[in-house]
């Protein structure tokens, strides 16, 4: 399901349920009032008669039934037709840039224009059964009225009731036919209203493929950070057919800085994915200070890792909160402490307003390095036994990368490190690399000893270093 899909159902559907509601209750609670005092007049002005207007009930009933069932189908569709729009938007903007440069305005504005189209061509369709129902409601309605006038006049003519009791009867008619005719649009906004209940509920009740146990174990403090997968199978949910690890069993003793390197796709990030428990293995099992993740609670165990992620997250936030995320109660000294160790406090402070500067949405005011500076500051500031790099360096020139990799030493002495990483120059140091092929480790061991053994790492490390640096 697309972002934009989310994002709608929770803002644009949320809304109309709640303007649906807001404006429909009290509208409908006066028009049942009518409606039932309405009858009771008809009843004490012509018992005769208010029984011949019962017997059209069911035939205006049967149509609110049918057709708002439909109605209620239209309105669903209707909503993720805009949902689609709005997900085509979002995308849109998100990578404006991207589409100039390849100069694919037209077709992106095609595409909207598309979407929004059958999103428009929906909501008439929507709109044409809604006007249908009330027309036929309304038509069923007043033709009982002249059925009943046809009958008074009847009984006018044979002396069983005066005009008068027909004229009165008839304006109470006309009174309950306008609340049954409001009533039957309020039925047609509430059957809209439902579509996008369904929406929500879908939404709300979908089931988390990954749990927390119904009992679980509490990670005893401090955290040592010793990690093990053991013989650990693992196929992403989009490509069950692939496996992204097959038999994985690694040992990561506490304080040990590991390092995992290999082709694209290989598996590494899949590793600190499990770790963190975005997903559960289909065999084997992960673990942490020897206890499965599968027993503990998850907000437990995170609490024990700082992540800096390949593709850094940069909230519509200042630079300070941003920071502090890593840790929320931390003083401000201790968010320029840790900006200054990622090597991010000079060009914070150099913002117009420091530490203050809002960042804008995904940080565009920000360059993909300075954006990765924060993101390990953050990390930094988390301060957990466990450190989690993906690709922490890959966005930095040579100077900030020396200086922001000396941080990561400082910051990894005495926690449990594991290092994703492609330029083998930042990984040179960890006490052990352990290098992945088709989702299987094939070799480990320090730089030197893997580039003597010769094997992928060696042929990776040919790639990237002179002769003379290897």
């Amino acid at each position: 399901i697309m972002t934009g899909e989310v994002l709608s159902r929770l803002t644009t559907d949320t809304t109309l349920i709640l303007s649906v509601i807001g404006s429909s209750v009290s509208v409908a609670l006066r028009n049942l009032l009518l409606l039932l005092g309405g009858l009771g007049f008809l009843f004490f002005t012509s018992a005769k008669l208010a029984g011949l207007v019962l017997l059209i009930v069911p035939l205006v009933i049967v149509p609110i039934i049918l057709l708002g069932r439909k109605l209620r189908r239209l309105s669903r569709d209707n909503q993720d037709w805009i949902a689609a729009s709005s997900g085509t938007a979002s995308e849109a903007l998100l990578s404006v840039q991207t589409v100039q440069a390849y100069t694919h305005e037209a077709r992106t504005r095609a595409a909207f224009a598309e979407v929004t189209e059958k999103s428009y061509a929906s909501a008439l369709t929507r709109i044409g059964t809604r006007a249908q129902l009330t027309v036929i409601v309304i038509f069923l309605v007043f033709a009982g009225i002249v059925g009943v006038l046809w009958v008074g006049a009847r009984d006018v003519r044979e002396g069983a009731m005066t005009a008068g009791e027909l004229v009165q009867f008839v304006i109470y008619a006309v009174m309950v036919a306008g609340a049954v005719g409001s009533l039957s649009e309020i039925w047609g906004e509430l059957q809209r209203a439902a579509g996008a209940t369904e929406r929500l509920v879908e939404l709300l009740h979908a089931e988390d493929p990954v749990q927390d146990p119904a009992s679980p174990r509490n990670l005893p403090r401090p955290v040592r950070g010793e990690i093990a997968f053991e013989n650990v199978r693992f196929s992403y949910p989009a490509r069950p057919g692939a496996s992204a690890l097959n038999g994985v069993s690694l040992q990561v003793r506490p304080g040990e800085t590991v390092a995992l390197v290999g082709p694209s796709g290989a598996g590494k990030t899949t590793i600190l994915q499990l770790l963190q428990r975005f997903y559960d293995p289909q065999q084997g099992r992960v673990t942490l200070d020897g206890i499965d993740l599968r027993d503990m609670a998850r907000g437990d165990f995170r609490q024990a890792i700082a992540l800096v992620p390949q593709e850094p997250v940069i909230f519509a936030a200042s630079a300070r909160d941003n920071i502090r995320f890593g840790r929320p109660d931390a003083t401000d000294a201790e968010v320029e402490a840790a900006a200054h160790a990622a090597a991010a406090h000079d060009f914070i402070a150099a913002l117009p307003e420091g530490y203050d500067t809002f960042l804008g949405e995904r940080g565009v005011m920000l360059s993909g390095g300075q954006r990765q500076r924060v993101a390990i500051a953050r990390a930094i500031l988390r301060d957990a036994p466990v450190l989690l790099l993906d690709e922490a360096t890959s966005a930095l020139d040579a100077e900030s990368e020396r200086a922001v990799q000396a941080a990561v030493e400082r910051l990894s002495a005495g926690r449990t490190t594991l290092v994703v990483a492609h330029r083998l120059a930042t990984v040179k140091r960890a006490d052990r690399i352990v290098v992945f092929e088709e989702g299987q480790i094939v070799a480990q061991g320090t730089h030197e000893a893997l580039v003597a053994e010769g094997g992928l790492y060696a042929r990776l490390a040919r790639l990237q270093f002179t002769d003379g640096a290897i």
